[in-house]
């Protein structure tokens, strides 16, 4: 009877060590406290019983949250602002404190577990010494504006070295800016650089408008400058043409008869100029009186 019991519990102990890993888990093994399989994929597997061996399981394929600097109040979760924020110097010696959240998930569970004693803690001095090297370069326009992305992205990189240096086995996935606030000293002028910054934004968005109007129009023009020259262009070409197909013409005519031609064509040029210029006729006999055809009245 007392051998059964014996049985059934050594049996009972053995089956101890079966354990199951979910789809979303990866599992460490150690042995009398040192690591002897990581990354152990989902599915049921088996381990020697505790105290020879013991299991510890990750949420591998989480993504997880870290709020880094500034800690904004929030009335909904009771949470106060932070008491002392770390703050930053720019390249152009201006003060600034930060929030930022970050994305990381663990992709090493063995160093996530034995390298730090605190993962979050680690990943949050990683990024605030990575982000206070990228900005000791930067003027802090580059944060409120167009170089706000480039920060980021520099930020993220750096930590990422930092992390891989460390073994700190997770992998930071993204790396945003959500909030930059001044020394409560020089917030409002802060706010008013801010401000002036987007009177100039929207000043230069205008401008670009109208220039973009004033070119239209000017094309449009310039375009209709160009075709009615095209126009008259064509028109006196024509005309030349067509003067020089007539004195061809008349060319052949001349040659054919010279003294009729010559007489048609000084009676066609007088034709055409006489009514155009005054005329005074001399009388060539008698008294040799002039006389203005443009003003002589018949005899009553």
């Amino acid at each position: 009877m007392k051998r059964r019991l014996w049985l059934a519990l050594l049996l009972l102990y053995l089956l101890s060590g079966v354990y199951f890993v979910a789809p979303e888990q990866q599992a460490v093994v150690t042995r009398f406290g040192r690591v002897a399989a990581k990354g152990v994929t989902p599915g049921v597997h088996y381990h020697l019983p505790w105290p020879v061996e013991s299991i510890t399981k990750l949420k591998v394929l989480e993504t997880k949250r870290l709020t880094i600097g500034l800690e904004m109040p929030d009335q909904a979760l009771g949470r106060a602002a932070a008491e002392n924020p770390i703050q930053y110097l720019t390249g152009d010696q201006n003060i600034i404190t930060v929030q930022m959240a970050v994305q990381y998930a663990i992709k090493d569970p063995a160093a996530y577990l034995y390298r730090s004693r605190d993962g979050a803690g680690m990943i949050a001095r990683a990024v605030e010494s990575a982000f206070a090297q990228t900005i000791a370069a930067e003027p802090v326009d580059n944060i409120l504006t167009t170089g706000k992305i480039a920060v980021q992205n520099d930020t993220l990189q750096r930590s990422r070295e930092i992390l891989d240096a460390y073994q700190s086995g997770v992998f930071i996935s993204s790396i945003n800016i959500e909030n930059v606030v001044p020394p409560a000293e020089v917030a409002d002028a802060f706010r008013e650089v801010i401000g002036a910054r987007a009177d100039r934004d929207r000043i230069v968005n205008e401008a670009h408008g109208y220039s973009s109007d004033a070119i239209a129009r000017a094309e449009g023009e310039a375009g209709k400058l160009v075709s009615d020259a095209e126009s008259y262009r064509q028109q006196r070409v024509n005309e030349a043409e067509g003067d020089a197909a007539r004195f061809t013409k008349l060319h052949a005519e001349y040659s054919k008869a010279r003294d009729v031609t010559e007489r048609r064509l000084y009676l066609e040029a007088m034709e055409e100029i006489l009514p155009r210029v005054k005329k005074v006729v001399i009388d060539s006999s008698g008294s040799k009186t002039l006389m203005d055809l443009g003003i002589i009245k018949p005899q009553p």
